[in-house]
């Protein structure tokens, strides 16, 4: 029987749970929109061991860190759950959960999106109640809520907690930054003499992106403010970096792979302001405490803006024609409207946010 909470309706509380499975072995972005959960889940069952099937990033991250997580088991990769890593060796998906039956997991929750791969793999954990959601296309789990592609990510992944008893205790992602994350950025940063504004013009999908030439206009009236401006990237940003810092034309800090995982979300944490695209970064930044200004699609708007204004300003592009042939990306979603649905072009959906609202943006939130 459900009972009601503040986000909707909430299942029965499984009973005797000592260990709890969780499937989420996707992207950094998608990691930090599920953190709310765990923190439900561990609230619900606070005894019970939290063991998230992630990805190997996964395992270094949570190394030591405290939080909902208490040991992480890396999945092998497979169709839909991930992919391999460049130095990854290949390793066998029924070896692996073969042997994590031998867990005894009480409650296995997806995690995953809409479960077209994820949901057997959750099954396939032998657990004694499995939950999580449900595309059209994906197999049904013992408690399922269906998947619908517009609703924010924190939110979806919250009414699945919901599902086994475990309601909402925050709808704000948060990431403890540890003292040795803290230690690894000022050994490679140094102590800032004046406040610091990272920019992180990357994205692996590229129609995120906000052209380069933008954000080294941005960097050059913030650093005509007086701030101190690190361009961040990873190694296959360099390029991206490069042309960001180019185009400023003033001194900026290019940080390129030069930080973990957790020494950036130090970094991140000690900046007065973040400014990116829509990607992990972003939500790493909000989830340490940063005020953040983000370039949106409005789609990804929808599924991931933080609905904070006190410290976060998403800008949104409201494009939803591709601007190389026109089609109207939109069908794919709403097949009953007319147009053409997807096309194979990758340039960017955002190019046409203007400067000005985004150094608007960042001055107003740099003052305070």
């Amino acid at each position: 029987m459900a009972t009601p909470s503040v986000l909707g309706p909430v299942g029965e509380r499984v009973p005797d749970v000592e260990r709890i499975a969780v499937l989420r072995a996707n992207a950094l972005g998608d990691f930090i929109f599920v953190l709310p959960a765990l923190e439900a889940l561990r609230a619900a069952y606070p005894s019970a061991e939290i063991v998230l099937l992630g990805a190997p990033w996964h395992a270094k991250l949570w190394r030591a860190r405290p939080g909902p997580v208490d040991r992480v088991l890396v999945v092998p990769p497979a169709p839909g759950i991930r992919d391999a890593g460049p130095d990854e060796a290949p390793s066998d998906l029924a070896d692996f959960l073969a042997a994590c039956r031998t867990e005894r997991f009480d409650l296995a929750l997806q995690l995953h999106g809409g479960g077209a791969n994820s949901n057997p793999v959750v099954a396939g954990l032998g657990a004694r109640v499995a939950a999580g959601l449900r595309a059209e296309d994906a197999p049904p789990l013992d408690r399922w809520i269906r998947y619908v592609y517009y609703q924010h990510e924190v939110i979806r992944y919250l009414e699945v907690a919901a599902l086994v008893g475990a309601p909402a205790t925050t709808i704000m992602p948060a990431l403890p930054v540890t003292d040795a994350d803290r230690a690894e950025a000022r050994e490679v940063l140094g102590e800032p003499t004046r406040s610091r504004v990272a920019l992180h013009p990357g994205a692996t999908d590229t129609r995120r992106r906000w052209p380069p030439e933008r954000f080294g206009e941005v960097a050059r009236a913030l650093a005509g403010d007086g701030y101190e401006v690190l361009v961040t990237g990873t190694p296959a940003e360099q390029e991206t970096v490069d042309e960001v810092v180019a185009a400023a034309g003033v001194p900026v800090r290019r940080q390129v792979g030069t930080l973990s995982l957790g020494g950036l979300a130090a970094c991140f944490e000690g900046c007065a302001l973040v400014i990116s695209n829509d990607t992990g970064p972003l939500h790493l930044a909000g989830a340490v405490g940063a005020p953040t200004v983000g370039v949106y699609w409005v789609g990804n708007l929808i599924n991931g803006a933080s609905p904070l204004r006190a410290r976060h300003r998403p800008i949104a592009s409201w494009t939803t024609h591709c601007p190389v042939c026109g089609i109207d990306c939109t069908p794919g979603i709403y097949p009953h409207r007319p147009g053409d649905g997807d096309c194979p072009h990758r340039d960017s959906f955002v190019a046409d946010v203007p400067v000005v609202e985004v150094v608007e943006a960042a001055r107003e939130l740099l003052a305070g």
